[in-house]
């Protein structure tokens, strides 16, 4: 993989194309320990040593982030009226111009992985790979073993969709219900509308695991972190074998 050196030291953050061409021209930058002052140079960073200020420069193509999401933040890269998700990550974080995998409702909170991996994404999100998303939810009104069976045959929303099946676990029933649900698909406000078709209510939604990624306990709400290589693996699994080499 050979690219410009202007355009990889701009990736990492070293500035705009026109501030790493004046990084470049000031003679701080070395490709195998020699001086590299035209920005048009290519460089394979696999293979060479890239070295700004006397310091390593760690390529890499890809960034995976899971972030524990805030309610009131919304799941979008802009937005010119509220705070988005992309809003909370470190601007070495955002040079990378990554985007949430799909979305959560501005008051859920909980697991939203953040990439610039397309495919990977696109595979995540794909129906027919039918990745599984559980969820913790607290419902208004006493859930039962009959809501339990709905939800394994499925329930018709509200505009006549009838869901594929789904696993609803009880773990406290009552006047309010603790419960946590998994669906492998991502309709519109789903889990919601689901308990709304057995006439009960979410008052509080958060997702704890999507595919074999579950969301790190000790991530506070609006805090982030890398995936390891380990949880990156995992999550390629949904990928077809020819398109999962290189991509860490």
């Amino acid at each position: 993989m050979s690219l410009r050196i202007d355009k990889l030291l701009a990736n990492m953050g070293y500035g705009t194309r026109k501030e790493v061409k004046k990084l470049l021209k000031s003679g701080v930058v070395k490709i195998d320990d020699v001086i590299v002052k035209d920005p048009k140079t290519q460089v394979n960073p696999n293979e060479q040593v890239v070295i700004v200020w006397g310091e390593e420069v760690e390529y890499k193509e890809f960034i995976y982030l899971m972030m524990n999401k805030p309610p009131g933040v919304i799941s979008a890269t802009e937005d010119v009226e509220e705070e988005t998700v992309i809003d909370l990550l470190e601007e070495e974080d955002r040079v990378f111009a990554p985007f949430p995998v799909g979305r959560l409702d501005k008051d859920t909170e909980g697991l939203l992985l953040i990439t610039n991996d397309g495919q990977l994404a696109h595979q995540l999100l794909s129906p027919k790979k039918h990745v599984p998303k559980t969820y913790f939810a607290v419902i208004d009104g006493e859930v039962t073993e009959a809501d339990v069976e709905a939800f394994r045959r499925g329930v018709i929303l509200d505009d006549g969709y009838e869901t594929k099946p789904a696993e609803l676990v009880i773990l406290k029933s009552g006047l309010r219900s603790d419960v946590e649900v998994t669906i492998t698909e991502g309709k519109f406000h789903q889990v919601k509308r689901m308990f709304q078709a057995v006439g009960k209510r979410v008052v509080y939604l958060k997702r704890i695991q999507m595919g074999p990624l579950s969301l790190d306990p000790t991530l506070e709400l609006g805090e982030y972190r890398e995936l390891t290589d380990e949880e990156v693996e995992c999550l390629k699994q949904f990928m077809p074998s020819d398109t999962k080499k290189g991509n860490l």
